[in-house]
């Protein structure tokens, strides 16, 4: 009878020692000045930066959802990671936090190097994207719980703000203006409902390029959610921002809401922004209602900022300098109600 061993059970020690080795330079290009660990140890030591008077502490998490199957089926690894950091990076922001530091998680039934090492760099192009460290993570081989070649991702960051400057969007008010950010794409949300209408109902393949598009399907579709570390960050330090929502699963009617008072509702102008080719293309495949589309998709965008009136067009101007494509979306109007707070016209 042979002797029954981990490896022979699924699991292999040798390749997982293997893959951290060849992830460790690329995890190290993150490191800066507060870095206190290496690759390897049981967590990570970051030193709190010293301009802060009363720091607060921010967190969250996330994961890339479906989208990861499409990339997993395309076979296409190395834009997930970037969209794992983006997807929590940008909830940061939304208080006006710097990210700091991240930490992944990636779970899979066979540990593959050449691809999950590619998985890696996209995390490690996202954490630099966004100026935060990758301090660390967490790779598990789990046979059995997992078909075969697929895997599943968690992203965790943590970011700083001083409490003084914390934006929560209680002074957000009747006549402040909405600054829509645009979208690179679907981002990280709505990807059962876009593969379900493209590839199940439309019957299109991953390599189709359907009429006025540029790239097959599939490129369309895992497109990198767009990081906005630098363009929030740099208007938050210049500019009364009361408020920011990252429009992801709920899209603008479910997001937006979260961070005005509950005296306050937003009329949203369609027109005032080009969706991009692929929102249409769902849309009329699997003949969508436009409220579904606004709660399920960004419709083009990304992030939304709500800021003093007479600031928006300076707003606007920085951002173009930004290279940020950005829209007037909208302004904010009284509401006796907490319901409905979103009305898209």
């Amino acid at each position: 009878m042979s002797k029954t061993t981990y490896k022979s059970s699924g699991v292999d020690i040798d390749a997982g020692n293997k893959f951290v080795k060849l992830i460790k330079p690329h995890v190290e290009s993150t490191r800066n000045k507060y870095s206190n660990t290496g690759l390897g140890g049981f967590s990570g030591a970051f030193s709190l930066p010293g301009n802060y008077k009363k720091p607060l502490l921010i967190s969250a998490t996330d994961g890339v959802g479906t989208k990861l199957k499409l990339a997993i089926d395309s076979d296409v690894l190395n834009t997930v990671g970037i969209d794992l950091v983006a997807m929590s990076v940008n909830d940061l922001i939304t208080c006006g936090a710097k990210p700091l530091f991240f930490l992944d998680y990636l779970a899979t039934s066979k540990l593959v190097l050449e691809k999950h090492v590619d998985v890696v760099k996209g995390i490690v192009k996202g954490c630099r994207e966004a100026g935060c460290v990758l301090i660390g993570g967490e790779t598990a081989e789990m046979p059995g719980f997992y078909n075969k070649n697929d895997f599943d991702l968690a992203g965790f960051a943590v970011g700083i703000v001083e409490k003084s400057k914390f934006i929560n969007g209680k002074n957000v008010k009747s006549g402040d203006a909405l600054i829509g950010l645009a979208s690179s794409g679907l981002h990280s949300n709505g990807y059962s409902l876009a593969r379900n209408v493209l590839f199940n109902k439309a019957k299109l393949k991953p390599d189709s390029k359907p009429r006025g598009f540029r790239k097959p399907l599939f490129r369309e579709l895992l497109e990198p959610t767009k990081i906005y570390v630098n363009s929030v960050m740099d208007l938050v330090s210049r500019f009364n921002i009361k408020a920011i929502a990252h429009i992801t699963g709920g899209g603008l009617l479910e997001n937006i809401p979260r961070v005005l008072p509950d005296n306050c509702k937003v009329i949203i102008d369609s027109k005032s922004w080009k969706r991009p080719g692929i929102i249409n293309l769902i849309q009329e495949l699997g003949n969508v209602e436009e409220d579904e589309m606004h709660r399920t998709f960004n419709c083009g965008i990304g992030m939304v900022l709500i800021t003093p009136d007479n600031q928006k067009q300076k707003v606007l101007k920085r951002l173009e300098k930004l290279n940020q494509k950005a829209f007037i979306i909208g302004e904010v109007t009284k509401s006796k109600k907490i319901l409905n707070q979103v009305e898209i016209i």
